[in-house]
Order: structure tokens, then C-alpha cells, then sequence
């Protein structure tokens, strides 16, 4: 009797590829074109300002996935590495619709703090090129060079963490901190958080709370989808010093919310 045989490998991997698809609407353009680290480099950098270039929409839809499942909008990662043989975003749309966000919650804080026009522009500039960039860039570099000296795993030896990628995770992570710390927060603070009692410190702390435990989830999340990793659990681990501070920072009545505020009063003013 004749054994059934297998489908093609052509349609079986197609079949593999579909199940496993992200959820998020696709980019709007695809490519198999590998191109050195510079090249691509060179052409992020390019379409920064060719909005007609970007897929804000699939930025947006990102943004509001790493709200309600972050482990989805990795998907679209590991998509974008077969086809476009990198793991790092390359269209820019995502840190353009961020630095939307940072305008925005800038304004709130000016608003709040009374600033003129030139401390806004002042405190708009820390925010976006020292709070995001300069500090996301650290903590990128920090964790890219951790994961590839420590928790690297390649069968071939030649897959490493791009340091892009680890860049985009930052960005990922910081999103959902920056909604919460200077949108959420802010339009709080005058009703619930400027007050000078438990309530107001528990409230205030926990959004603190909320906000790092968000950074430290999506980061591990963005690692975790790196199948050459091992061992990349080791980045929830700070989960437990945050619990522990926590309830030490609340108990001692201490509020976070009003120490940022004064932190950003001091470096503006």
C-alpha cells in the first residue's frame, strides 16, 4: 500500500508561519533584502522625516498592545526577522508617535507647574533627549551587552542581540511608564496626589509601582522572544527588590509622586 507523504517543506513552513502570525495589522511594505548594520542604520535615520514613508497606523496599534498583551507586539519582532532578517524596528513610526506622547505630557507637566514657553521648551528637551534617549541608550547598552556576554545561546555561534533591538525594547518599555508617570499621574495630582496623607502616598506609590513593573515586564518579554537566549527570567528578578521598596517607601510615608514633582520643578526652575 502507498504511504501518504508529507506536503512540500515550501507549504508545510508556510503553514507553521501563519499560525504563528502576529495579531497586529502587517506594515504596510516587506522586504527580504539583508543590509548591513550601518546600511540600516542609514535608512531609519532616512525615513525619520518622510512621514509618507511610515505605518503609524501599525505603530499605534502596538502602542495600545503594550497595554493590554505586550507578548503579542513580539510577534511582529520575530516576523520581521524572517523577512526582513533583523529583529530591530525599521520604520521610525513608533519613536515619532512617542515623541508625540512626550510633547503632550510635556505640556501637562508646564501646565501644572506654571512654566513660560522657554521652561517648557527647557523641560521638554530633558524629557525627550535625556529621560528617553540618553537613559534609554544606557540601559540598552547595559542589558545588550549583558545578553550577549552572558545569555547568549546560538547553536551556530553567529546570532547576537542587535543593539537596535534592545533599543526598541526600551523604547516598548518605557511607553507604558510614560503614559502612567506623565499623563495619568499628572492630570491626578492636583485631585488625589499633592495631599499630604496615606492615601495620597499609597496611590501616588503605586502608579510608581505600576509603571516600573511595567518597564521591567516588556523588557523581559522583548528578551524572552529571542529563541538564542537563555535563562532571560533573570530580568524579572528585579520584581521582587521593587516589591520590597514598595512597601518600604510607602510605610515610611513617602510620596513618589510629589518627589518627581519636585525634581522637575528643581531642574526646570
Amino acid at each position: 500500500m502507498k504511504q501518504p507523504t508529507s506536503p512540500p517543506p515550501s507549504r508545510q513552513s508556510s503553514y507553521q508561519f501563519d499560525r504563528n502570525v502576529s495579531p497586529l495589522p502587517p506594515p504596510i511594505t516587506h522586504s527580504s533584502t539583508c543590509l548591513s548594520a550601518a546600511a540600516k542604520r542609514y535608512k531609519y535615520l532616512r525615513r525619520v522625516i518622510r512621514f509618507s514613508q511610515m505605518d503609524f497606523e501599525f505603530a499605534l496599534w502596538q502602542m495600545v498592545y503594550l497595554f493590554i498583551a505586550p507578548q503579542k507586539v513580539y510577534r511582529d519582532f520575530q516576523y520581521r526577522k524572517q523577512t526582513k532578517s533583523q529583529f530591530a524596528r525599521d520604520d521610525p513610526a513608533f519613536l515619532v508617535l512617542l515623541s508625540g506622547w512626550i510633547v503632550v505630557s510635556s505640556a501637562c507637566f508646564a501646565v501644572v507647574l506654571g512654566l513660560s514657553p522657554g521652561g517648557f521648551l527647557q523641560f521638554l528637551l530633558y524629557v525627550f533627549a535625556v529621560d528617553t534617549l540618553l537613559v534609554g541608550a544606557v540601559i540598552a547598552t547595559a542589558l545588550w551587552l549583558v545578553s550577549n556576554r552572558y545569555l547568549r545561546h546560538s547553536p551556530d555561534g553567529q546570532q547576537d542581540v542587535e543593539w537596535a533591538f534592545s533599543f526598541d525594547v526600551h523604547l516598548n518599555a518605557f511607553f507604558p511608564s510614560l503614559v502612567i508617570l506623565h499623563v495619568v499621574q499628572i492630570l491626578l495630582y492636583n485631585v488625589l496626589l499633592a495631599s499630604d496623607n496615606f492615601f495620597s502616598h499609597l496611590f501616588g506609590n503605586t502608579l510608581w509601582a505600576l509603571s516600573i513593573g511595567y518597564y521591567i515586564y516588556i523588557t523581559f518579554l522583548g528578551y524572552s522572544a529571542l529563541p538564542f537566549l537563555k535563562n532571560t527570567r533573570v530580568f524579572l528578578y528585579p520584581l521582587t527588590l521593587l516589591a520590597i521598596t514598595f512597601v518600604a517607601v510607602t510605610t515610611s510615608g513617602v510620596n513618589l509622586s510629589r518627589t518627581l514633582m519636585d525634581f522637575y520643578r528643581y531642574r526646570v526652575l
